[in-house]
C-alpha cells in the first residue's frame, strides 16, 4: 500500500539497536531509534523523531516508511521539534491526540453510555455515536477494554444487580432495577457471576454451604475454603482467627463447616501448592469476577513459574493496552492466593509492588519457584 505521506519516513529496520526495557522510557538515541523501529506506541509522548531529508517530524509508532539512522533527529517535544525548522507528518499528526488516544476516549464515552442505560444499548448506536462501523468499533472497544461490548454491558448490569440486592424488597425488584428485561436470562448469568443464587447473595450467604479448613505452611497459615464448583478462597495470614473472619466477613449468613476427609485432601493439594509454586496447578477453582477480572486472573496463570510480568505485560496480553491500572487493581481484588499467581506481577521497574497477603510473601513465593531446592 502506498504511503499516503511521502514527506514521513521511519528509521531503516536493518539499523534497529537492543530495544528498551517494557515501561522503561527511552535513555538516549540508540534506545529511541529502537522504539521507532519497532514502532512502539507506548513510547508515543515521550519524544518525536524528525527526518532531516524530508523536513517531517513524527511520533514514534507511527507507520512510515525507513530512513536511515543518520537522517534522523529526536527532539523531546513537538515545539521542540517546530523550533528546529520541522513540520508535523500528515499520517500520524504527533501534535495532535495519538490515534489510540482518540479510540480510548470514544470507548470511555461508550462505556458510560453503557453504564447509565437502563437495557443495553445496540452495537450500531454506540459505534454512530463513535463514528465508526459496528465492527471496526467492536474491535476497538475489544482492544482497548479487553472485553466485548457487550460482555461489558453485561458485567454493568451484574454490578447493578449485586447492589440492587443488597436494598431490594425482593429479587424481582433487584433484576428489573439492573436492566434484565426478563427473569430467566438474571438466573441464568448469577451463578457465575455471584457464585451462588441471588437470593443467597442478597442475604449474605444464607444458605450457601461453604467448606472449609486452616493448616500450616511455610508462608504461616493458609485458609482454603470451597463451594461445590471449586476452591473459592485461599487466604495467606499469620493468624488464623484473622484469616477466619476475612471468610466470614465475605459471607456472614453462609453455612460454613468445616471439611469432610475428602476436603482435607483438597487442602493438602492447596499446602503442596503454596510449598511448591512452581508445580501445575489442577485445583477446580469457582472465581466469581466481572468479566475483565476474570481475563486478568486468566492471564496471571499463563504466567509460567519462576518467571514475573509487569502490569502493562499483562494488560497487553489481554488486549487492553492502556489498562495497567486496572489490572493492577483486578490483581488486588484476587481472593486465590498461589493459585491464580498474582505474585508473579510486579512493577515496570521489575521491583516488587503490594501483595494482598504481604510483599514479604510475594518474594519468597518468587524465590521457591525460581530456585526449587530453597525449601527453608
Amino acid at each position: 500500500m502506498r504511503n499516503p505521506d511521502p514527506d514521513c519516513a521511519a528509521p531503516h529496520p536493518g539499523a534497529t539497536t537492543i530495544a528498551p526495557p517494557h515501561d522503561a522510557p527511552p535513555h538516549d538515541d540508540a534506545a529511541r531509534f529502537a522504539a521507532v523501529a519497532r514502532r512502539d506506541r507506548t513510547a508515543d509522548g515521550l519524544f518525536v523523531y524528525a527526518v532531516r531529508t524530508t523536513g517531517v517530524y513524527c511520533r514514534p509508532s507511527c507507520a512510515a516508511r525507513p530512513a536511515l539512522p543518520q537522517n534522523v533527529s529526536f527532539h523531546p517535544t513537538c515545539a521542540a521539534a517546530e523550533a528546529a525548522g520541522f513540520r508535523p507528518c500528515r499520517r500520524c499528526r504527533p501534535n495532535e491526540a495519538s490515534l489510540h488516544a482518540r479510540q480510548a476516549e470514544a470507548v470511555a464515552r461508550a462505556c458510560r453510555t453503557i453504564e447509565a442505560a437502563e437495557a443495553p444499548p445496540a452495537l450500531a448506536d454506540l459505534a454512530a455515536a463513535a463514528g465508526l462501523s459496528p465492527h471496526h468499533f467492536h474491535r476497538v472497544f475489544k482492544q482497548v477494554t479487553g472485553v466485548t461490548p457487550r460482555a461489558y454491558g453485561e458485567s454493568r448490569r451484574a454490578a447493578r444487580a449485586a447492589e440492587e440486592l443488597r436494598r431490594a424488597g425482593t429479587v424481582t425488584e433487584a433484576l428489573y432495577g439492573a436492566g434484565y428485561g426478563a427473569a430467566s436470562r438474571f438466573y441464568a448469568a448469577a451463578p457465575g457471576r455471584l457464585g451462588m443464587t441471588p437470593t443467597a447473595y442478597r442475604k449474605g450467604g444464607e444458605g450457601a454451604a461453604i467448606r472449609f479448613a486452616i493448616g500450616a505452611c511455610y508462608l504461616g497459615h493458609v485458609l482454603v475454603a470451597a463451594t461445590e464448583k471449586g476452591v473459592c478462597a485461599i487466604l495467606l495470614g499469620d493468624d488464623p482467627e484473622s484469616l477466619l473472619r476475612d471468610l466470614q466477613d465475605r459471607f456472614p449468613k453462609a453455612a460454613l463447616s468445616g471439611g469432610d476427609p475428602g476436603f482435607e485432601a483438597l487442602v493438602g493439594q492447596v499446602i503442596a501448592l503454596v510449598e511448591a509454586p512452581g508445580t501445575a496447578a489442577s485445583l477446580p477453582l469457582d472465581i466469581g469476577g466481572t468479566a475483565f477480572q476474570q481475563r486478568v486472573w486468566q492471564a496471571l496463570r499463563a504466567i509460567p513459574p519462576g518467571r514475573t510480568a509487569t502490569y502493562a505485560e499483562v494488560a497487553r496480553a489481554i488486549g487492553a493496552p492502556a489498562a495497567a491500572r486496572a489490572v493492577a487493581l483486578a490483581c488486588g481484588a484476587n481472593p486465590i492466593a498461589v493459585a491464580v499467581p498474582c505474585h508473579r506481577v510486579v512493577r515496570g521497574d521489575g521491583s516488587l509492588s503490594g501483595y494482598r497477603w504481604g510483599v514479604a510473601r510475594k518474594r519468597a513465593l518468587l524465590d521457591r519457584e525460581r530456585d526449587p531446592t530453597d525449601r527453608a
